[in-house]
């Protein structure tokens, strides 16, 4: 797990992972709206020692419920996120593909709800208001 401050580092595929059939790839993006009202940005605040270690036992978890998953791995942007940029990037490899999205969605899950990273989302004319994810997301699988 890796928090960053800035732009996201590009995405290298590990071709050497022979075993795992799946590479999973999320990009979480700001998008131009939240919850209807159009923003410039999204700030993430966070509790730095609290989120990594935090983020940390969320991927070990994942790794002991989730057979088949042999590697989870997460960046997750602080600080102001600009519209169109990624600010989380999880990459989960798996034997097959099932597990590994089962995984994902789980880790997402727990890391919205677990994790100590606050969003605030920032309007055109300096407005600050929070953001938070309280939709329900019916069609992925739920295996909590």
């Amino acid at each position: 797990m890796t928090l960053v401050y800035g732009p996201l580092p590009p995405f290298e595929p590990k071709d050497d992972r022979l075993d795992d059939g799946a590479e999973l790839l999320f990009h979480g993006r700001v998008r131009q709206t939240e919850h209807g009202r159009p923003i410039v940005a999204l700030d993430y605040e966070h509790y730095p020692e609290m989120a990594e270690r935090e983020l940390d036992r969320l991927v070990e978890r994942a790794l002991t419920r989730f057979d088949g998953v042999s590697a989870l791995r997460c960046w997750h942007r602080v600080g102001e996120v600009p519209v169109g940029e990624a600010s989380l990037r999880v990459v989960v490899w798996s034997a097959h593909r099932a597990e590994g999205f089962s995984c994902l969605a789980w880790f997402i899950d727990r890391l919205k709800r677990d994790v100590p990273i606050w969003k605030w989302a920032l309007t055109a004319d300096g407005e600050r208001f929070p953001s938070r994810c309280d939709h329900e997301h019916a069609a992925l699988p739920r295996v909590l």
